[in-house]
């Protein structure tokens, strides 16, 4: 296929030819793939200024994007790449194959690092946002050979999923500390104060007054940020919310364990040790079960069960994809209505092709680079999740380039419940991460 590329891609291909260190910020569905491999076929294979590359990416990105990408391409033909995955014998035997592009896994990172020669002179990081966290090992066997690594590429379209504190892991496998600092402690009395705490003990920490801005000026000589709905003509989507309210006695039961952290549920003892228990269990039973001892299923409600059969039923054939996150939720469904998983290559390929008309899917396997617009334009949110980065991925599946109808994401939300409070947190993390995009957003041809 012959490769058309839009301004913003242009522009973005150039960034990364003309800065060794980088950042890519581009919106799901903004071609970042394709942005990449068009500037490593120009250092690979013309300028000669790298021999050997590494993509590091999610799993099921590394088993099929990036070589599908470079497959699909007229003009990158020449790049060769091979996929260094499977059983340790099979990585071995790909790492001894002649190619320009070796793509591996994030979970082989440690490995790969530990237990073979390091001969890569750029990295490509595909998700940099998966390396959020400085105490991780992917984290600490990239630091170790970062400093042979001549040319490195972040790409990511959440750089900060949860909080500003993450943005400093990120940065510093890409510059080695030379923006926000060497080390996090120093990063974090800089910008940042202690918030909640019980004396001597600190559990969290805020940005101080103006914090962010300082911190965005810092890294945007090497970070550009695009935005799918400034460059490209993406599909209307429209945002709902469907309430469901529980019983007198399901909501007595709701509110005395929110207090408690206790409850006699169906002869069983529901307890949460700790705030983050509770919290878990509170959305548990928002969603109509809940865990009790030795994961056996407390039933307290079928309301948002209820819910979902009634979009469906509206839906009249037009195919729906449903976000889920307990186990339970996913039998219960299972139980209630027919329903297919979406989870290998074969599922999305007959999803794309319209042969599946509800479809179950969990958001952490719903990540990086899945294209699934080619199949629906319904979303409905079952069970909510606290993270933002799961929650705009998923989104993105079908809000994206491509997609030819209205996008319509319903969440199924139970009143007076934790439910609304995530939601509103949702929303509120989404006001920070675009100040954050915004502020190193690129301004093309101005």
């Amino acid at each position: 296929m012959k490769y058309n590329a839009h301004n913003y891609q242009a522009y973005a291909t150039e960034f990364i030819l003309e800065h060794p260190v980088c950042c890519l910020m581009l919106d799901c569905g903004m071609g970042k793939t394709v942005v990449t491999l068009t500037a490593l076929w120009e250092l690979v294979l013309d300028s000669f200024d790298s021999g050997r590359v590494l993509i590091i990416a999610p799993k099921r990105v590394a088993e099929t994007v990036w070589k599908q990408e470079i497959e699909k391409w007229e003009h990158l033909t020449g790049l060769n790449a091979v996929r260094v995955l499977g059983s340790a014998a099979e990585r071995r035997a790909a790492l001894q194959k002649r190619a320009s592009v070796y793509i591996i896994n994030r979970e082989n990172l440690v490995w790969l690092t530990k237990n073979t020669p390091w001969n890569f002179d750029m990295v490509i990081v595909d998700e940099l946002s998966s390396f959020k966290s400085h105490q991780s090992q992917r984290f600490k066997a990239l630091k170790a050979v970062r400093p042979k690594v001549g040319r490195i590429v972040g790409l990511t379209g959440t750089p900060a999923p949860n909080s500003l504190m993450d943005l400093w892991p990120e940065m510093y496998v890409l510059d080695m500390g030379k923006r926000l600092g060497r080390f996090i402690g120093g990063f974090r009395d800089r910008f940042f104060v202690p918030d909640k705490r019980n004396r001597e003990i600190i559990y969290s920490y805020k940005p101080k007054e103006g914090a962010a801005e300082a911190i965005y000026a810092l890294i945007s000589d090497i970070c550009i940020s695009m935005k799918a709905v400034d460059y490209l003509d993406m599909p209307e989507r429209i945002d709902n919310q469907v309430f469901v309210e529980m019983n007198a006695k399901e909501q007595k039961a709701y509110s005395r364990f929110s207090q408690e952290m206790v409850l006699s549920l169906n002869g069983e003892e529901l307890d949460a040790a700790n705030a983050a228990a509770l919290s878990n269990k509170l959305q548990q039973m928002a969603n109509g079960a809940v865990y009790g001892e030795e994961r056996k299923v407390l039933l307290l409600h079928d309301r948002k069960l209820d819910a979902l059969e009634d979009l469906i039923e509206a839906a009249n054939g037009k195919p729906m994809l449903i976000a889920y996150w307990f186990r339970h939720d996913y039998d219960r469904i299972h139980e209630r209505f027919q329903i297919r998983d979406i989870d290998t290559p074969e599922d999305i390929a007959d999803w794309n092709t319209g042969k599946i008309p509800v479809a179950l899917i969990h958001p952490a396997s719903a990540g990086h680079g899945l294209n699934l617009q080619s199949g629906g334009s319904t979303l409905v949110w079952f069970s909510m999740t606290w993270s933002l980065e799961l929650y705009q991925q998923m989104n993105d599946r079908l809000w994206r380039q491509g997609q030819e109808h209205t996008v319509v994401v319903h969440h199924i939300l139970t009143r007076e419940t934790i439910d609304e409070d995530i939601m509103r947190a949702l929303e509120k993390k989404d006001v920070s991460q675009s100040a954050l995009v915004e502020a190193v957003r690129a301004r093309i041809g101005g």
